[in-house]
């Protein structure tokens, strides 16, 4: 979860109350909270905005006071990051008072912030990690890729960042072209096509756990952390909103997990989707929107 609005020291104040537990301050840009039976909570300044700053600071300062100085300033300009650790789906309700906490003390975020770049990234655990189960989310994410950006809202200045690009449609016509697609297959297209972890579904954690020598040898990122999970950035934060939670984000993940769960409709739209590819021009995105809604609707009570 990435907002801003409320200093580093504030935000983990307010899940040291929620959560119950004490904070320990790890450095001037993290803090950590250990919840038993749960895990490890962070709160920590927003690490790739302080590697920026500091490239431009350069040398010279006393680095403690600096981050101190931007852990205090952080309530105007630096993004905050809470990072979960993983939660079973039944404990997923303990996060609601987290939002509550941090809005009452002042979170806002993406419309509101002064970097408008961030949001919430959800890692699910997939259920199997095979070619198959890999395979039916790859293609039930791409098929509503751009029904859920169009759908659902995505802020605009998120869109034109680098974060959460969308696949090209290069990478779509490969995999809806695939059958019984292997392992070998699944990286050797991915990392052709991706070679970035700036993707709204992002799959190199994933593929690093099952082969790290293979994803390391295209792109060598240190943020790369093998985990047999998907790593889903593209949902906005507006934690600033009254009502808002993150049952929000979850909501629009769970489409991309009930398409997987449909191997023939996603057969059908997967057709569909290459039926409608024009030469040079490729696939409509209105249209291809209009038809991805139309199927929402005739599934939104099944």
């Amino acid at each position: 979860l990435e907002f801003s609005g409320v200093a580093l020291e504030d935000a983990a104040r307010v899940l040291q109350a929620q959560l119950g537990v004490e904070g320990r301050k790890d450095s001037a840009a993290s803090w950590s909270l250990d919840v038993a039976s749960h895990g490890t909570f962070q709160v920590e300044l927003d690490w790739d905005f302080l590697k920026r700053m500091a490239d431009e600071r350069g040398e010279g300062q006393d680095d403690a006071a600096w981050l101190e100085a931007l852990g205090k300033a952080s309530a105007l300009l630096v993004p905050v990051e809470v990072v979960c650790p993983p939660l079973a789906l039944d404990t997923l309700e303990m996060l609601d008072p987290l939002v509550i906490g941090l809005r009452e003390a002042g979170a806002v975020g993406t419309e509101e912030s002064l970097i408008a770049a961030y949001g919430v990234h959800i890692n699910t655990e997939i259920p199997q990690l095979d070619a198959p189960t890999i395979a039916a989310y790859v293609e039930a994410f791409l098929l509503l890729q751009w029904w859920l950006v169009d759908s659902w809202g995505v802020d605009v200045a998120r869109r034109l960042s680098p974060y959460i690009n969308l696949f090209p449609e290069t990478y779509m016509e490969r995999v809806f072209s695939r059958e019984n697609v292997t392992l070998d297959q699944l990286f050797a297209d991915y990392l052709e096509h991706n070679a970035t972890r700036n993707r709204a579904l992002d799959l190199l954690p994933m593929l690093a756990e099952l082969d790290e020598a293979r994803v390391r040898r295209v792109i060598d990122d240190p943020k790369i952390k093998a985990r047999p999970a998907f790593h889903y950035r593209l949902p906005d934060c507006h934690i600033e909103r009254e009502g808002w939670s993150l049952d929000e984000a979850w909501r629009s993940w769970l489409l991309v997990e009930r398409l997987a769960s449909l191997p023939e409709e996603r057969e059908v739209l997967v057709q569909a989707f290459r039926d409608a590819s024009r030469p040079v021009l490729g696939v409509s995105r209105k249209e291809w929107v209009a038809r991805i809604s139309r199927w929402i609707e005739d599934h939104a009570s099944a």
